[in-house]
């Protein structure tokens, strides 16, 4: 059977420090605990993180160099033990969600001590029937100890701080498997090699009487286990020798004693092995003939059968002291034992024999009639009080037994698990029966009792400071209300939301109501963008570079010293659409312009306008191009689109400016120049505007372009006999050039081997092409 215990844990300061830094860069909503702790290992659990393919643990000694672990597990998993670790090592544990590009989605921290290296038994005995006391090496870094022994489905625990140690309330002439863990601030170390050792026998329990003035029968019940017995006899002012005798009955009569002297009687069994068991100890006085706390006058007269002499001179004789009566015990307030009696007839002083239940034994030697004694908290005390003259010991009075109040426990546990909870533990003390955990605040008190060492104080206020408190009780003497307590603030309660403003473009500001002291809020935008996180002590905070067309959820969480709130309410959160990087016009014809443009992230709809004086022109569709009409040749536009949401969000883009094209000219026509020239003639848009002729046909390709102002062009030596067309159009860059102006088709005859006459024909058909 596996002994539990729930220890007490010392919280390690040097590390808070450093937990608080780490959780300070933690993802909301991912989190990590720890289960258990033993020398080498740290059992730890995580919270399943959305999206997450698979988690990755890392632990790094705090104090040691280089000793890392590295452990990757699967998104089925979400609980493992880390092992192979340094004993009583503090380690700083990072736990990390990743998708399946191994980017890291979120991550947690904390920070835990390993418990100290497991101890050795070097020898473990029992001097008494109830006890096993066991002595061990001393552990590097461990606080206390706990001593464990069992038998079959009983176990009885301990803690001790020290070697040697002593396991209480165990059961005689019991063979018991005794463990050893050392703890400290991290937990308890895996149990020692364990050491079989047997309880020696109890001790019998002894009646007497005497029969005669001079005799003394003993008697008492068999003894499990006890093969002999051995009972001692002596007067109890040491005067005389000791009788002893060993019998394998259960009764015995010592004679030949001094009358109405009191003897003290100590009995013990042995077993099979001849080893002792405990002893017990009785007082039985024989059959005085005179009384205690008496004077009496004596005299002696003589006889014979001539009868009786003339009495002596009368000597007086005082007998023993009675026993001290009005036996009051109590305690004070610095941890001792009063013991106060009445004083008896001739009784020049007292002697007052302490002793507890651990078997330890001590006296005070006074003529006054109280002695303080130090006593410890959870132990029982018998006490006797005598009272002595010159004529000896006075008889044994009544023997009180006092139980001290429980010990309260120290070093108690207070971790603040939530908003409205706060775990306690704490080691188990002497004497306690049950615990009572009370934590007080100005609104109120929550209690807890229980007879574990561990309690969970619920329906607490959160970002409240209380003041806890363990109690320890007894049936004997109930609680022990002078326990020391500690002050434990509740996490922060979490934040509500009321608005998010947009500043700017990649800008928004986060509103909340502040409702804790001494808190930093955290907020977070959650999207498939990544997250981005804003910190204040404020009711606001500004989360800046947001990616355009993207959705968030927005949350905050508060902390503090005592941990963390839970996440606030989420409110979605939509950042205006991306403006299209790239936007390109190409003029179609004279009056219709072809914009297309690059997609805007988030955007559904886009309104694309060109605008001039003398005119604008504007399309909305869902398409990423648009054809614009309507466009006035030779005139500067301003160009701007509009990339607009599903709900209706708006971003305002503006490009470089746009010129259309200078006007096509009208009116041209070709005529004879000559024996082997052409003339194209056109009537210009503008005067200041240069054109370009192109005369195309099957016996080649003919182009000329006159100096600005003119309005006709000279094409020589060109061959008769062929169809040519004709275009008349703006002179633009070279790389470029319009293909909407009219072309108009001419035959050009033969007159010999001039050129003859020059007839129109009609415009192309690929006109608008």
């Amino acid at each position: 059977m596996v002994c539990f215990h729930l220890c007490s844990c010392v919280a390690f300061f040097l590390c808070v420090a450093l937990f608080f830094f780490l959780s300070c860069f933690g993802f909301l909503g991912f989190s990590m605990s720890i289960y258990d702790v033993t020398s080498r290992s740290i059992y730890l659990r995580w919270s399943k993180f959305s999206g997450a393919s698979s988690y990755r643990v890392t632990a790094t000694a705090v104090n040691s160099v280089g000793h890392s672990l590295l452990a990757y597990f699967s998104d089925g998993t979400l609980k493992s033990t880390l092992t192979s670790l340094i004993p009583n090592t503090v380690y700083a544990i990072q736990a990390e969600a990743i998708d399946t590009n191994g980017i890291t989605l979120a991550e947690t921290q904390t920070v835990q001590s390993t418990a100290p290296d497991v101890p050795v038994i070097d020898q473990a005995y029992s001097k008494l029937s109830n006890s096993i006391t066991v002595e061990w090496r001393a552990v590097p870094g461990a606080t206390s100890y706990l001593l464990a022994a069992q038998d079959g489905d009983s176990c009885i625990e301990t803690v001790v701080t020290k070697s040697p140690g002593t396991v209480m309330g165990l059961e005689p002439a019991t063979c018991y498997r005794i463990t050893i863990r050392s703890v400290n601030a991290g937990g308890k170390s895996r149990p020692s090699p364990s050491r079989k050792t047997t309880t020696v026998l109890s001790a019998p329990v002894l009646s007497a009487s005497s029969p005669s003035c001079d005799s003394i029968a003993v008697s008492w019940k068999a003894v499990y286990m006890a093969v002999g017995f051995s009972v001692s006899l002596m007067r109890s002012d040491g005067l005389g020798r000791m009788l002893k005798q060993n019998t394998t009955n259960t009764s015995f009569v010592f004679s030949n004693l001094d009358p109405g002297t009191l003897y003290t009687i100590k009995a013990y069994a042995w077993n099979a092995n001849g080893l002792p068991g405990d002893d017990f100890t009785y007082n039985q006085r024989t059959i005085p003939s005179l009384q205690c706390g008496s004077e009496y006058s004596v005299s002696v007269t003589a006889h014979n059968d001539a009868g009786s002499s003339n009495p002596t001179d009368a000597v007086s004789l005082k007998t023993i002291p009675c026993a001290p009566g009005n036996i009051s015990i109590k305690d004070d307030e610095h941890g001792n034992l009063l013991v106060s009696w009445s004083r008896v007839n001739f009784g020049h002083y007292y002697v007052v024999f302490v002793k507890s239940d651990d078997g330890l034994e001590v006296y005070c030697n006074t003529s006054h009639t109280q002695c303080h004694f130090q006593s410890d908290c959870g132990f029982t005390y018998f006490v006797s009080v005598f009272a002595y003259n010159s004529a000896g010991q006075s008889p044994l009075g009544d023997v009180f037994n006092y139980t001290t109040a429980p010990c309260c426990p120290s070093n108690f546990r207070a971790v603040p698990v939530s908003s409205d909870t706060v775990e306690v533990s704490w080691a188990p003390v002497r004497g306690a029966e049950m615990y009572e955990t009370k934590a007080a605040s100005g609104r109120g008190t929550v209690l807890c009792n229980d007879t574990a060492t561990a309690c969970t104080l619920s329906a607490l206020r959160c970002n409240t400071r209380y003041n806890v408190t363990v109690y320890s009780f007894s049936e004997a003497r109930g609680s022990n209300t002078s326990c020391a307590s500690k002050y434990v603030a509740t996490a922060p309660c979490s934040p509500e939301i009321k608005n998010i403003s947009k500043e700017a473009l990649s800008v928004i500001s986060v509103h909340w109501q502040s409702n804790n002291e001494e808190a930093t809020y955290i907020v977070t935008a959650r999207g498939e963008a990544g997250l981005w996180h804003c910190t204040s002590s404020g009711n606001s905070c500004t989360l800046i570079n947001l990616p355009c067309g993207s959705a968030f959820s927005v949350s905050v969480i508060a902390r503090s010293s005592a941990g963390q709130s839970l996440p606030s309410y989420s409110v979605p959160l939509e950042t205006a659409p991306c403006c299209p990087n790239n936007l390109t016009l190409t003029q179609v014809t004279q009056s219709v312009t072809n914009v297309t443009w690059s997609a805007g992230m988030g955007a559904h709809t886009y309104a694309t306008t060109l605008e001039s004086p003398k005119g604008q022109a504007r399309c909305h569709t869902l398409q990423n191009y648009c054809l614009l009409g309507c466009i006035t040749c030779g005139t500067n536009y301003t160009v701007s689109l509009k990339a607009i949401s599903e709900t209706g969000l708006t971003s305002h883009c503006t490009y470089q400016g746009y010129s259309s094209s200078a006007c096509c000219p009208s009116g041209v026509k070709l005529y004879r120049l000559g024996n082997n020239g052409i003339r194209v003639y056109w009537r210009a848009s503008e005067e200041t505007i240069s054109y370009t002729t192109d005369l195309r046909g099957s016996k080649g390709n003919f182009t000329c372009s006159p100096r600005s102002g003119l309005s006709y062009c000279d094409i020589t030596e060109i061959p008769c006999g062929d169809v040519y067309t004709a275009v008349v159009s703006p002179a633009m860059d070279k790389r470029l050039k319009l293909t909407f102006c009219p072309k108009k088709i001419y035959s050009v005859t033969c007159s010999g081997s001039s050129v003859g006459m020059v007839i129109y024909r009609g415009k192309s058909s690929a006109e608008h092409v």
